[in-house]
């Protein structure tokens, strides 16, 4: 089993920046994706931003432009540079992995709040 741990949140002001960290007990052979996904109180969970075992990039409209995912394979890390931050991207923010086979894993969640 893969333990996820993330990392970087905390409390900045509307136009700030923070850099969030994945890290991964062990090296995953094989995946098919993975990404940063976040919760607001109240709303579903969403994906925030993924990448494929290829490289493909995909993020969530209302972040484009102002976040970028990242990983190392060699260090077993993702990252999400989150730029001008909005209070709108508070939320507990969770990495997750999807193997090519078995079930997905999930971090603990880090807490990102924006103020106005």
């Amino acid at each position: 089993q893969v333990q996820l741990v993330e990392s970087g949140g905390g409390l900045v002001q509307a136009g700030g920046s923070l850099r969030l960290s994945c890290a991964a007990s062990r090296s995953i052979f094989s995946f098919d994706a993975m990404g940063w996904y976040r919760q607001a109180p109240g709303k579903q969970r969403e994906l925030v931003a993924g990448i494929s075992s290829f490289g493909r990039l995909n993020y969530a409209d209302a972040v484009k432009d102002r976040f970028t995912i990242s990983r190392d394979g060699t260090r077993n890390a993702m990252y999400l540079q989150m730029n001008s931050l909005k209070p709108e991207d508070t939320g507990v923010y969770y990495c997750n992995v999807r193997p090519r086979d078995g079930p997905e894993f999930w971090g603990q969640g880090t807490q990102v709040t924006v103020s106005s």
